[in-house]
């Protein structure tokens, strides 16, 4: 049972970090940065199901919630290389608005705007002054380690 409370703890922990960087220090998310917080709350829900499950039920449910866990890494791992450019975002609403081709009039161009403006998901946050690291690079890691505690702790209950 406190394994599983403890990764549904950690997982959480992850996107109500997140939540509180943008209360407390107004960092604004991109779409990628919010997509990184939906395998959190999968695992947080499937961790605290695995707490109160018998056996092998916990078991598995405890590895599914390290599995989202990676989800998430790899969201974040993506969320890396869109930032240092190594390839484009699929999602649309990480582009910056841009005035395409140049035959757009000024109100044209005012009406393509989000009613809320939107942070380019290229445009790597970074929570601490002089660490090289942004929100997605240690989304990658904690989410690397996070997982791989998740799945060493299931399989340490398989074989009990």
């Amino acid at each position: 049972m406190a394994p599983a409370l403890l990764i549904a703890v950690l997982a959480a922990a992850a996107p109500l970090f997140a939540l509180g960087s943008e209360t407390w220090w107004g960092l604004a998310p991109c779409e990628l940065c919010l997509w990184q917080r939906w395998p959190y709350w999968v695992a947080a829900g499937l961790a605290a199901l695995g707490a109160f499950a018998p056996g092998r039920a916990r078991t598995v449910l405890l590895g599914l919630a390290g599995i989202a866990v990676l989800v998430s890494a790899a969201i974040g791992g993506f969320h890396v290389g869109v930032e240092q450019h190594w390839w484009p975002s699929p999602l649309p609403g990480c582009a910056a608005a841009t005035a395409a081709g140049g035959s757009n009039s000024l109100d044209d161009m005012m009406r393509s705007l989000a009613a809320a403006p939107n942070k380019p998901c290229d445009a790597a946050t970074y929570l601490i002054e002089g660490l090289p690291l942004s929100m997605a690079a240690m989304n990658l890691i904690y989410g690397l380690g996070l997982g791989a505690l998740a799945l060493g702790l299931a399989r340490r209950g398989a074989k009990t």
